[in-house]
């Protein structure tokens, strides 16, 4: 059960308003707006994602390109790990991410779609 609140002595909360009514939320936030217009920090440049704004088949070569690229990187980090660290966890899974066959993925032409096959 809550607990009660305890009884108003009539003062209420926080400073009076400055006006005839009490600022809404909107225009309190308006007004700190405009108190911290110069005092802002730049906004750290968004990062620009080399995919999008592109087609779909556009994507799907991207994508594939990016995990043969990937692929590839694994595989050098493979060949430079030592013979004895290649029976653990790390060394396994980056066998299975070389041993994965990506010709299939390379040799499929995505459909254009809406009729512009």
């Amino acid at each position: 059960m809550p607990t009660p609140l305890p009884p108003s002595d009539g003062k209420g909360r926080g400073r009076k308003p400055q006006g005839e009514r009490a600022l809404t939320g909107a225009e309190r936030q308006a007004r700190y707006r405009q108190r911290h217009v110069g005092n802002r920090a730049a906004a750290p440049p968004r990062p620009s994602h080399p995919i999008r704004g592109s087609s779909r088949p556009q994507q799907w070569h991207a994508a594939v390109a990016a995990l043969v690229a990937l692929q590839a990187e694994y595989a050098a980090w493979l060949d430079a790990m030592p013979e004895a660290l290649r029976d653990g966890a790390t060394g396994e899974a980056l066998q299975a991410i070389v041993d994965l066959d990506l010709d299939e993925l390379v040799s499929i032409e995505p459909p254009r779609g809406f009729g512009r096959d």
